[in-house]
């Protein structure tokens, strides 16, 4: 055998398969970070971007409404507020009947539908702000994650 061989069958002292695992978690650390930093901004732009859609309507939140009465409509409180008011007015009207109970040939069928879908479409938008919040939170817990992956890489 040859002293080529010899030294390059001989079993390595260094730590390069540590140091290949630590450049692994090092890039996937990063990877988290910047995918959470992506996730932080689109929740973020969504909760904008749906606020913003409301308060385009200039809406404000009924008088009667368990909260937030006589303010504009923006957010998923003063949403989620109207709807508990509209609730009430569509019952008001329908004495307590659902557009389902109602008769078809009932005159305020038509005004109870569409008070209906306007709560509906107020709901929706609550939903987007949970779901954007919910974006928000998961993309924080992979920047936390990936801060965390990278550390332990480091050491």
């Amino acid at each position: 055998m040859t002293a080529d061989v010899a030294a390059s069958t001989a079993p390595r002292t260094d730590d390069a398969p540590g140091r290949r695992n630590a450049r692994r978690v090092r890039l996937l650390g990063t990877l988290l970070v910047a995918l959470g930093a992506l996730m932080i901004l689109g929740g973020a732009g969504a909760w904008v971007a749906v606020s913003q859609g409301l308060a385009s309507e200039r809406a404000m939140v009924a008088e009667d409404a368990p909260a937030f009465a006589g303010q504009q409509i923006s957010s998923p409180w003063t949403a989620f507020a109207q709807t508990e008011a509209i609730k009430g007015h569509i019952s008001a009207m329908a004495d307590g009947e659902t557009y389902a109970t109602m008769d078809q040939d009932d005159p305020m069928r038509d005004t109870v539908a569409q008070g209906t879908f306007v709560r509906g479409s107020l709901l929706t938008s609550v939903i987007a702000f949970g779901v954007a919040l919910a974006v928000v939170g998961t993309g924080t817990g992979f920047v936390l994650g990936g801060f965390g992956l990278r550390s332990v890489a480091a050491h």
